[in-house]
């Protein structure tokens, strides 16, 4: 007969195995909404005119860092989360490596653009900000409109028969200004979706504290030599320079006191 503690067990193992499938389901389900929630917290509200930029500082080991520069170009250059504009690669070389990455892309593909960036380093920090743009998107909508409205005008009274030749020559130049203006409406307001619909997102590269410390200190090392040098050489011409003036001070005060001495010579005895 078995003890009774192993049926316990035989009984409880399967217990156990279903809550621990069950905590792992609940927790990938956590994290799937612990990112959604990420995503949607720099996505624009419906009917906003919010233009989002990010700024991030990532650490890496310095090895790393000129290979992920790549990377996130690479990606962002494939479309690999979306929509991607490469705007800026900066790649500083040495005995501490950086570089910087900006890119305009989709709002869906912010989160993961930035994951790949910090993969396997520290996300040090970040800022996010959005500018409000729906005053400036009002204002140029009402220009165009406005323009739209002049030209439309300007083209029936340029139909008329009893129009004069002056007038005709006014009319047709305040058209041209006219259709100038609405053509930079219409770019202002592509610029203004684009910033709107696409998230401008800074990413900052740079080696971890302690890389930086054992550089700074292999640097200050590798100075010492040249530090030393420039000292040395400092006092040789100081050296250089001071010894006529010592000279010189040497030569009188010798003469001081030979004349001194002479002139105590010379001196009655009872003095």
């Amino acid at each position: 007969m078995r003890p009774l503690h192993a049926w316990t067990c035989v009984v409880a193992m399967p217990v156990l195995l279903l809550a621990l499938a069950a905590c792992a389901k609940h927790g990938d389900v956590a994290a799937d909404a612990g990112a959604t929630a990420a995503e949607a917290a720099v996505a624009s509200p419906e009917g906003a005119f919010l233009a989002y930029e990010h700024d991030v500082q990532v650490q890496l080991e310095a090895a790393q860092i000129a290979p992920r520069i790549q990377q996130v170009a690479q990606a962002c250059q494939s479309a690999k989360f979306g929509d991607c504009a490469v705007l800026q690669v900066d790649q500083r070389s040495g005995e501490q490596p950086s570089g910087e990455v900006k890119v305009r892309i989709a709002p869906e593909g912010t989160e993961p653009l930035i994951t790949l960036a910090g993969e396997g380093g520290k996300l040090q920090s970040r800022n996010t900000r959005a500018e409000d743009l729906a005053q400036a998107v009002a204002d140029t909508a009402l220009t165009k409109a406005r323009l739209e409205k002049e030209h439309a005008r300007l083209l029936s009274y340029q139909d008329r028969k009893d129009l004069k030749i002056e007038d005709l020559m006014t009319i047709t130049a305040r058209l041209s200004e006219i259709e100038a203006g609405v053509e930079q409406a219409n770019k202002d307001a592509a610029q203004q979706r684009r910033r709107i619909d696409t998230q401008l997102v800074t990413m900052h590269f740079d080696t971890t504290s302690g890389q930086r410390s054992r550089s700074e200190i292999g640097e200050a090392l590798s100075e010492s030599g040249s530090i030393l040098s420039t000292s040395v050489a400092f006092l040789i011409r100081a050296v250089a320079a001071l010894l006529p003036v010592a000279v010189l001070a040497l030569i009188a005060a010798w003469g001081v006191r030979a004349w001194w001495r002479r002139r105590r010579r010379k001196l009655p005895p009872n003095l």
